[in-house]
């Protein structure tokens, strides 16, 4: 392609050794595969210094879907004249994140209360493609990129950044505790068998202060529960650290895809205990009632952007294992119109029914009412978007979102009529307790 520059690079396992040689480039990001310590993912990506960034800053004179539609409009209008290259991933374009508060803004007419940007993008016009199926690295940049990085790159004279150590100066505090847990439970129960709702999915945010890199402590986040759909940002106005197992909407020629998990259960490091917790997850009538009503749900936000009748169930309830949990995963697929963009779908299936609940906007209602924390990036998105319409996007679970020395997390799962509230809140505990502990502990780089 002669409008890209592509030179070979060393290939590490661990992608995460760029991020330290990029952490003096504004808005450094990597979008992580998880390798080696996952076993799903062939591709990583990792860009520093956009050519361009996007805050959403809504104003109270404008309808909310002309104002995000009009932003849409403005990120694929920067990335028409990038270069791609069939062969690869991506090649530049648009990584963005689309907090759960946006979908508050636009549904619920709510006003976001987080002080960092509902929605923002980079638009980066360079990026390192590691490819871990074959075991190579190479740069790719667009032509005209004003960026002195990839010539840093191309030399050598990019080394690694000594970096200080990661370490909590107060221990983890959830700001919904197991007696408000059981008021809010049994709220959702109330409206369940009041026929409001069929699932809630109810969150607890934890939070806790800390000192030095975030960085660091993704680097040791990834090494307990990497997962295929991770990633490290420094957007400058804070850092998120996202160990992510689950898609959300993916586009590739023509087609769209999302794979919701709904259904958990813990892993043991006993064999035997480990496929017993595995089958018992797979043979849960609750946890499969909890996906079938998601894949419903999801199938009827596809179909808002696909050519009808192209929508299909392609894997249901697939038992997929990660390294700290075992899921229950479906996916859905279907065929694009010709009208729409991949990012106009994202947007109109936002946010993702598997961390909503359904019907959705009764859902968000209710979690509204019910969760005494805002949920910030947590269960929005992060995604990658090319001019060749190539896109690919998570659902912010597992993450934390570090800003002005405090560092918040979530973790959550979905209600429905016979769910059992000591169940629900262990759960919330084993999705986010490995981690919370690597962050108790002191760690170096």
């Amino acid at each position: 392609m002669s409008g890209l520059c592509r030179s070979p690079l060393p290939y590490f396992h661990d992608s995460s050794h760029y991020l330290t040689w990029l952490t003096e480039a504004p808005c450094p990001l990597l979008l992580d595969s998880g390798k080696p310590h996952s076993e799903r993912g062939r591709y990583s990506l990792i860009c520093a210094d956009p050519a361009q960034c996007f805050a959403f800053t809504p104003d109270d004179a404008t309808p909310m879907a002309t104002q995000i539609d009009r932003q849409r409009q403005a990120i694929e209008a920067a990335i028409t004249d990038f270069e791609h290259d069939p062969e690869l991933p991506f090649c530049g374009g648009a990584i963005g994140y689309i907090s759960y508060e946006l979908g508050e803004q636009h549904l619920l007419a709510r006003k976001t209360g987080d002080t960092l940007p509902s929605w923002f993008t980079g638009i980066y016009d360079w990026v390192i493609v590691v490819d871990h199926q074959h075991q190579k690295c190479e740069l790719v940049v667009q032509a005209g990129s004003r960026s002195a990085w990839p010539d840093r790159l191309r030399n050598g004279s990019c080394s690694d950044n000594k970096l200080p150590s990661f370490a909590l100066t107060e221990p983890f505090a959830s700001s919904l505790d197991w007696p408000a847990y059981l008021e809010a439970f049994n709220a959702v129960q109330d409206y369940i068998r009041a026929g409001d709702c069929y699932q809630i999915n109810l969150t607890r945010q934890f939070n806790a202060r800390y000192q030095g890199s975030p960085l660091v402590a993704y680097r040791q986040l990834r090494n307990t529960a990497a997962a295929p759909f991770s990633a490290y940002w420094d957007f400058g106005a804070g850092q998120l650290l996202s160990l992510s197992p689950e898609r959300f909407i993916c586009a590739e020629d023509g087609r769209l895809h999302t794979q919701p998990i709904k259904g958990t259960a813990r892993r043991s490091d006993n064999t035997r205990e480990d496929r017993q917790l595995a089958d018992a997850l797979q043979s849960s009538e609750k946890n499969r009632a909890e996906n079938v009503m998601i894949v419903d749900l999801l199938r009827n936000d596809l179909g808002r952007n696909c050519i009808a009748g192209s929508v299909n169930v392609d894997a249901l309830l697939e038992l997929q294992s990660f390294r700290t949990v075992h899921h229950l995963v479906s996916t859905i697929s279907g065929e694009l119109m010709p009208s729409r963009s991949p990012l106009q779908a994202l947007l109109d299936c936002f946010p993702g029914g598997s961390i909503t609940g359904a019907p959705k906007r009764r859902a968000m209602e209710i979690i509204a009412e019910l969760e005494p924390s805002r949920r910030s990036l947590y269960c929005g998105s992060l995604f990658y978007l090319g001019s060749d319409g190539r896109m690919d996007s998570n659902i912010l679970i597992r993450s934390f979102v570090c800003q002005n020395g405090e560092i918040r997390g979530w973790a959550g799962g979905g209600i429905v009529a016979d769910s059992v509230a000591d169940e629900e809140f262990r759960e919330t505990e084993e999705k986010l307790g490995k981690l919370m502990t690597t962050l108790a502990e002191s760690v170096s780089d």
